[in-house]
């Protein structure tokens, strides 16, 4: 049998936190395969759609942004925004980043998922795209 223990939350969350941060020292070390280029992008999908969005990201979209040279850094759905995804991924820099869009529309797997998805619809109405660079004063900056 365990005991249990009566440690504060916060000893948990710090030992999180902990392994988190070294998670992310270790990526900062890779400095040759650490992308440094980000690109935001935030979908409106139309109304009731944004499940088949998430079918598409979840089953076909990540791998392929992947097998392209993108780096999947994260994704979310706002909870003031019905039918919409936020998601981040990072390039090398923005000609790596043409390089990989323009691969991802012309391989035959995502044309075949995208022809697929449609089916019923359009899955996606909007899209806005924003490439940002970290702050000098970012975590996410780049080490010398």
């Amino acid at each position: 049998m365990f005991a249990r223990t009566k440690a504060p939350l916060w000893m948990g969350l710090g030992l999180v936190g902990g392994l988190l941060l070294g998670w992310f020292a270790a990526a900062q070390s890779q400095k040759s395969q650490r992308p440094m280029l980000f690109e935001l992008r935030i979908y409106t999908t139309a109304p009731g759609r944004l499940p088949k969005l998430h079918q598409r990201f979840r089953n076909h979209t990540m791998k392929l942004f992947k097998k392209h040279g993108m780096t999947n850094v994260g994704y979310w759905v706002p909870l003031d925004k019905k039918d919409t995804l936020i998601y981040i991924v990072a390039h090398r820099d923005q000609q790596a980043a043409k390089r990989s869009w323009e691969a991802f529309r012309n391989d035959p797997q995502w044309q075949k998922v995208f022809r697929e998805s449609r089916k019923d619809g359009p899955i996606v109405t909007k899209v806005q795209r924003h490439f940002m660079r970290p702050t000098d004063y970012s975590p996410l900056q780049r080490t010398p």
